[in-house]
Protein backbone atom coordinates (compact mmCIF):
# COMPACT_ATOMS: atom_id res chain seq x y z
CA UNK A 1 0.00 0.00 0.00
CA UNK A 2 1.40 3.42 -0.52
CA UNK A 3 -0.69 5.52 1.12
CA UNK A 4 -0.07 9.34 0.96
CA UNK A 5 1.11 10.67 4.30
CA UNK A 6 -0.16 14.42 4.91
CA UNK A 7 0.89 16.87 7.18
CA UNK A 8 -2.41 16.12 9.53
CA UNK A 9 -0.96 12.63 10.38
CA UNK A 10 1.49 14.58 12.51
CA UNK A 11 -0.99 15.46 14.55
CA UNK A 12 -4.27 13.40 14.22
CA UNK A 13 -2.01 9.64 13.84
CA UNK A 14 -4.83 9.13 10.83
CA UNK A 15 -2.51 7.92 7.41
CA UNK A 16 -4.66 10.08 4.55
CA UNK A 17 -5.15 8.24 1.19
CA UNK A 18 -5.27 9.21 -1.91
CA UNK A 19 -8.59 7.37 -3.66
CA UNK A 20 -6.54 4.56 -5.63
CA UNK A 21 -4.87 3.99 -2.01
CA UNK A 22 -7.91 3.33 -0.43
CA UNK A 23 -8.88 0.89 -2.79
CA UNK A 24 -6.33 -1.17 -2.40
CA UNK A 25 -6.09 -0.46 1.36
CA UNK A 26 -9.91 -1.61 1.52
CA UNK A 27 -9.46 -4.62 -1.38
CA UNK A 28 -12.09 -3.53 -3.28
CA UNK A 29 -11.91 -0.65 -6.91
CA UNK A 30 -11.90 2.97 -7.29
CA UNK A 31 -15.12 2.40 -8.99
CA UNK A 32 -17.28 0.55 -6.03
CA UNK A 33 -15.36 3.83 -4.12
CA UNK A 34 -17.34 6.07 -5.97
CA UNK A 35 -20.48 4.12 -6.39
CA UNK A 36 -20.23 4.28 -2.39
CA UNK A 37 -19.70 8.26 -2.61
CA UNK A 38 -22.70 8.52 -5.21
CA UNK A 39 -25.33 6.57 -2.70
CA UNK A 40 -23.92 8.68 0.17
CA UNK A 41 -22.69 6.00 1.65
CA UNK A 42 -18.91 7.44 2.27
CA UNK A 43 -18.15 10.53 3.44
CA UNK A 44 -16.95 13.54 0.82
CA UNK A 45 -12.66 13.49 1.00
CA UNK A 46 -11.21 16.10 2.90
CA UNK A 47 -9.99 18.57 -0.58
CA UNK A 48 -6.78 20.28 -1.10
CA UNK A 49 -6.77 21.83 -4.05
CA UNK A 50 -8.18 19.49 -6.95
CA UNK A 51 -6.72 16.07 -5.07
CA UNK A 52 -8.85 14.71 -2.62
CA UNK A 53 -7.54 12.95 0.67
CA UNK A 54 -9.39 9.91 2.92
CA UNK A 55 -8.58 8.87 6.26
CA UNK A 56 -8.47 5.68 8.35
CA UNK A 57 -12.41 6.37 9.19
CA UNK A 58 -13.27 6.23 5.76
CA UNK A 59 -11.69 2.73 5.50
CA UNK A 60 -13.32 1.82 8.70
CA UNK A 61 -17.14 2.97 7.12
CA UNK A 62 -15.72 0.65 3.56
CA UNK A 63 -15.27 -2.28 6.09
CA UNK A 64 -18.34 -1.72 7.83
CA UNK A 65 -20.47 -1.81 4.03
CA UNK A 66 -19.05 -4.74 3.20
CA UNK A 67 -19.70 -6.44 6.49
CA UNK A 68 -23.62 -5.37 6.30
CA UNK A 69 -23.79 -6.60 2.24
CA UNK A 70 -22.81 -10.30 3.70
CA UNK A 71 -25.13 -9.77 5.89
CA UNK A 72 -27.74 -9.48 3.22
CA UNK A 73 -28.25 -5.79 3.00
CA UNK A 74 -28.77 -3.77 0.12
CA UNK A 75 -26.68 -0.98 -0.56
CA UNK A 76 -30.06 1.60 0.21
CA UNK A 77 -30.48 -0.21 3.56
CA UNK A 78 -27.56 0.07 4.21
CA UNK A 79 -27.43 3.84 3.50
CA UNK A 80 -30.27 4.14 5.41
CA UNK A 81 -28.90 2.51 8.74
CA UNK A 82 -25.48 4.48 8.23
CA UNK A 83 -28.04 7.99 7.85
CA UNK A 84 -29.43 7.09 11.31
CA UNK A 85 -26.33 6.79 12.71
CA UNK A 86 -24.76 10.11 11.96
CA UNK A 87 -28.48 11.36 13.15
CA UNK A 88 -27.33 10.28 16.75
CA UNK A 89 -28.31 6.53 17.09
CA UNK A 90 -26.53 3.83 18.59
CA UNK A 91 -24.90 1.55 15.23
CA UNK A 92 -24.93 -0.88 17.85
CA UNK A 93 -28.21 -0.72 18.60
CA UNK A 94 -29.25 -1.24 14.85
CA UNK A 95 -26.82 -4.20 14.36
CA UNK A 96 -28.57 -6.05 17.24
CA UNK A 97 -31.76 -5.55 15.55
CA UNK A 98 -30.05 -6.91 12.38
CA UNK A 99 -28.65 -9.85 14.07
CA UNK A 100 -32.40 -10.86 15.61
CA UNK A 101 -33.48 -10.41 12.01
CA UNK A 102 -31.02 -12.88 10.69
CA UNK A 103 -30.56 -15.11 13.80
CA UNK A 104 -31.49 -19.07 12.74
CA UNK A 105 -34.83 -19.63 12.10
CA UNK A 106 -34.80 -23.31 14.20
CA UNK A 107 -32.33 -24.63 16.49
CA UNK A 108 -31.74 -27.41 13.91
CA UNK A 109 -27.65 -28.12 12.78
CA UNK A 110 -27.17 -28.23 9.25
CA UNK A 111 -25.46 -31.14 8.18
CA UNK A 112 -23.24 -32.42 5.42
CA UNK A 113 -24.01 -35.71 3.24
CA UNK A 114 -21.83 -36.70 -0.10
CA UNK A 115 -23.72 -37.36 -3.46
CA UNK A 116 -24.39 -40.75 -3.20
CA UNK A 117 -25.79 -40.34 0.65
CA UNK A 118 -28.48 -38.18 -0.68
CA UNK A 119 -29.01 -40.33 -3.59
CA UNK A 120 -29.62 -43.40 -1.93
CA UNK A 121 -31.95 -41.34 0.13
CA UNK A 122 -34.05 -40.59 -2.39
CA UNK A 123 -33.33 -42.60 -5.15
CA UNK A 124 -33.06 -46.13 -2.40
CA UNK A 125 -33.63 -48.66 -5.03
CA UNK A 126 -30.27 -47.15 -7.10
CA UNK A 127 -27.48 -49.73 -6.98
CA UNK A 128 -24.58 -48.41 -4.79
CA UNK A 129 -22.22 -49.57 -7.40
CA UNK A 130 -23.74 -47.27 -9.43
CA UNK A 131 -23.14 -43.92 -8.25
CA UNK A 132 -19.75 -44.44 -8.68
CA UNK A 133 -18.11 -41.25 -10.95
CA UNK A 134 -21.33 -40.14 -11.06
CA UNK A 135 -21.95 -35.84 -10.83
CA UNK A 136 -25.20 -34.00 -9.40
CA UNK A 137 -26.28 -33.10 -12.87
CA UNK A 138 -27.11 -36.67 -13.31
CA UNK A 139 -29.40 -36.60 -11.21
CA UNK A 140 -31.87 -33.44 -12.12
CA UNK A 141 -34.52 -34.02 -9.68
CA UNK A 142 -31.85 -33.09 -7.19
CA UNK A 143 -32.26 -29.57 -9.31
CA UNK A 144 -35.54 -29.08 -7.41
CA UNK A 145 -34.44 -30.51 -4.15
CA UNK A 146 -32.18 -27.39 -4.01
CA UNK A 147 -35.03 -24.92 -5.44
CA UNK A 148 -36.74 -26.23 -2.14
CA UNK A 149 -34.22 -26.37 0.10
CA UNK A 150 -33.88 -30.02 1.42
CA UNK A 151 -30.20 -29.52 0.03
CA UNK A 152 -27.37 -27.09 -0.78
CA UNK A 153 -24.37 -28.32 -2.93
CA UNK A 154 -21.37 -27.16 -2.19
CA UNK A 155 -19.36 -28.29 -4.35
CA UNK A 156 -18.11 -31.13 -3.02
CA UNK A 157 -20.84 -32.38 -0.78
CA UNK A 158 -24.40 -31.68 -0.10
CA UNK A 159 -25.52 -29.52 3.29
CA UNK A 160 -28.67 -29.76 4.66
CA UNK A 161 -30.07 -27.35 5.66
CA UNK A 162 -32.54 -28.16 7.45
CA UNK A 163 -31.99 -32.39 8.71
CA UNK A 164 -35.93 -33.33 9.80
CA UNK A 165 -37.02 -31.42 6.22
CA UNK A 166 -34.91 -33.64 4.68
CA UNK A 167 -36.45 -36.70 6.67
CA UNK A 168 -39.45 -35.97 6.00
CA UNK A 169 -38.72 -36.22 2.22
CA UNK A 170 -37.01 -39.25 2.89
CA UNK A 171 -39.41 -40.70 4.81
CA UNK A 172 -42.49 -40.08 2.58
CA UNK A 173 -40.42 -41.63 -0.74
CA UNK A 174 -39.45 -44.69 1.55
CA UNK A 175 -43.59 -44.95 2.34
CA UNK A 176 -43.57 -45.62 -1.68
CA UNK A 177 -44.41 -41.91 -2.81
CA UNK A 178 -43.02 -41.04 -5.84
CA UNK A 179 -40.06 -38.20 -5.71
CA UNK A 180 -41.76 -36.01 -8.18
CA UNK A 181 -45.26 -36.22 -5.52
CA UNK A 182 -43.01 -35.34 -3.03
CA UNK A 183 -41.48 -32.03 -4.32
CA UNK A 184 -45.03 -31.34 -5.79
CA UNK A 185 -46.76 -31.36 -2.17
CA UNK A 186 -43.33 -29.25 -0.70
CA UNK A 187 -43.86 -26.33 -3.59
CA UNK A 188 -47.14 -26.17 -2.65
CA UNK A 189 -47.09 -26.27 1.07
CA UNK A 190 -43.95 -23.63 1.09
CA UNK A 191 -46.50 -21.18 -0.55
CA UNK A 192 -49.05 -21.89 2.13
CA UNK A 193 -46.26 -21.37 4.75
CA UNK A 194 -45.37 -18.09 2.82
CA UNK A 195 -48.85 -16.82 3.04
CA UNK A 196 -49.18 -17.49 6.54
CA UNK A 197 -45.68 -15.84 7.41
CA UNK A 198 -46.70 -12.90 5.28
CA UNK A 199 -49.96 -12.55 7.20
CA UNK A 200 -48.72 -12.61 10.59
CA UNK A 201 -45.93 -10.41 10.31
CA UNK A 202 -48.92 -7.77 9.15
CA UNK A 203 -51.16 -8.69 11.87
CA UNK A 204 -48.56 -7.57 14.08
CA UNK A 205 -47.33 -4.41 12.01
CA UNK A 206 -51.24 -3.27 11.17
CA UNK A 207 -51.28 -3.69 15.36
CA UNK A 208 -48.46 -3.07 16.90
CA UNK A 209 -47.59 0.40 14.56
CA UNK A 210 -44.36 -0.42 13.23
CA UNK A 211 -45.32 0.83 10.00
CA UNK A 212 -43.53 4.12 9.22
CA UNK A 213 -46.30 6.36 9.69
CA UNK A 214 -46.62 5.28 13.64
CA UNK A 215 -49.50 3.82 15.25
CA UNK A 216 -52.27 7.07 14.69
CA UNK A 217 -50.90 7.95 11.33
CA UNK A 218 -48.44 10.30 12.30
CA UNK A 219 -45.08 10.65 11.12
CA UNK A 220 -42.17 9.59 13.62
CA UNK A 221 -38.34 9.15 13.70
CA UNK A 222 -37.00 6.04 14.49
CA UNK A 223 -35.38 5.71 18.21
CA UNK A 224 -32.98 3.83 20.22
CA UNK A 225 -35.84 2.34 22.07
CA UNK A 226 -37.75 1.80 18.73
CA UNK A 227 -34.83 -0.48 17.61
CA UNK A 228 -34.76 -2.12 21.17
CA UNK A 229 -38.12 -2.85 20.74
CA UNK A 230 -38.86 -4.26 17.60
CA UNK A 231 -35.90 -6.75 18.62
CA UNK A 232 -37.83 -8.01 21.12
CA UNK A 233 -40.66 -8.22 19.60
CA UNK A 234 -39.23 -10.33 16.98
CA UNK A 235 -37.61 -12.48 19.59
CA UNK A 236 -41.12 -13.34 21.21
CA UNK A 237 -43.13 -13.18 17.36
CA UNK A 238 -40.78 -15.72 15.67
CA UNK A 239 -41.63 -18.55 17.98
CA UNK A 240 -45.39 -17.49 18.46
CA UNK A 241 -45.99 -17.65 14.81
CA UNK A 242 -43.63 -21.18 14.78
CA UNK A 243 -46.47 -22.41 17.63
CA UNK A 244 -49.57 -21.36 15.89
CA UNK A 245 -49.14 -22.98 12.94
CA UNK A 246 -47.92 -26.21 14.62
CA UNK A 247 -51.03 -26.54 16.45
CA UNK A 248 -53.36 -25.28 13.28
CA UNK A 249 -51.81 -28.09 11.60
CA UNK A 250 -52.01 -31.07 14.49
CA UNK A 251 -55.71 -30.28 14.46
CA UNK A 252 -56.35 -30.33 10.37
CA UNK A 253 -54.74 -33.24 10.00
CA UNK A 254 -56.76 -35.27 12.60
CA UNK A 255 -59.63 -33.71 11.30
CA UNK A 256 -58.21 -34.55 7.65
CA UNK A 257 -56.99 -38.26 8.41
CA UNK A 258 -60.25 -39.12 10.61
CA UNK A 259 -62.75 -37.47 7.46
CA UNK A 260 -60.26 -39.69 4.91
CA UNK A 261 -60.24 -43.35 7.11
CA UNK A 262 -64.61 -42.36 6.95
CA UNK A 263 -64.37 -42.13 3.36
CA UNK A 264 -62.55 -45.24 2.94
CA UNK A 265 -64.60 -47.23 5.00
CA UNK A 266 -67.66 -46.00 3.58
CA UNK A 267 -66.25 -46.79 0.06
CA UNK A 268 -65.14 -50.46 1.26
CA UNK A 269 -68.81 -51.18 2.57
CA UNK A 270 -70.31 -49.90 -0.65
CA UNK A 271 -68.16 -51.44 -3.19
CA UNK A 272 -69.33 -54.67 -1.48
CA UNK A 273 -70.87 -57.74 -3.66
CA UNK A 274 -74.48 -57.47 -3.27
CA UNK A 275 -74.55 -54.21 -1.13
CA UNK A 276 -77.02 -51.68 -2.46
CA UNK A 277 -77.00 -49.25 0.66
CA UNK A 278 -79.93 -50.87 2.27
CA UNK A 279 -79.20 -52.57 5.78
CA UNK A 280 -78.67 -56.29 5.36
CA UNK A 281 -81.36 -58.97 5.78
CA UNK A 282 -81.70 -61.49 8.50
CA UNK A 283 -80.83 -64.81 7.42
CA UNK A 284 -84.30 -67.04 7.50
CA UNK A 285 -85.28 -68.86 10.75
CA UNK A 286 -85.22 -72.62 10.02
CA UNK A 287 -87.66 -74.70 12.33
Amino acid sequence: MSAFIGRDEETTGMTEYRIDDLARAAGTTVRHLRGFQERGLLPPPRMRGRVGYYDDSHLARIGLIGRLKERGFTLASIAEMLSAWERGHNLGDLLGLERVIHDPWSDETPVRMTLPEVVLRFYPDTPAEALAGRRPEDFPMLRRAEELEFIRWTGEEYEIPSPRLFEVGAELVAAGIRLGAVFEIAGELRGDVDAIARRFVRLTVDHLGLDDAGPRGSARTASRQDYREIAELIRRLRPLGVQSVQGLLARSLHAEIQAEFARRIESMGTGAPGHDGAPPEAPPVRG
